[in-house]
């Protein structure tokens, strides 16, 4: 799963593509474990981070381009608040190593986000 040739020399691409993938594995454990509405919340706003960074790469323009990191942004804080519940709700398997991931996507959202406002 990890280095798909998914976004290839682009960082934020390929990052969040990977994070998607990883997330559609966690959610189809979660449904095994009849965990359907967290699976289902998580599921989404997970793959919206990417499919938003993906839909970035493709702007009109500069202010159409942080619009929707901005979008992927939010759905990277709403993915942290389902990845926490996961975390501390009992009979939930291990996401230490999504939320790891995650905080790299919120740093790198940050980090282009901002750059590109002071250009």
């Amino acid at each position: 799963m990890e280095g798909t040739p998914i976004g290839k020399g682009n960082v934020i691409v390929a990052k969040s593509f990977d994070f998607a993938l990883s997330i559609v594995a966690y959610s189809e454990t979660l449904e095994q474990l009849r965990k359907y509405v967290v699976a289902n919340h998580l599921l989404k706003s997970g793959t919206s981070i990417g499919a938003n960074v993906w839909e970035a790469q493709h702007a009109e323009s500069r202010a159409d381009f942080i619009h929707k990191l901005k979008i992927a942004a939010k759905e990277a804080n709403e993915t942290e608040y389902w990845l926490l519940l996961c975390q501390h709700s009992e009979h939930y398997p291990d996401i230490e190593d999504k939320l790891e991931k995650l905080l790299e996507l919120q740093k790198l959202l940050s980090r282009i986000i901002s750059s590109s406002k002071n250009n």
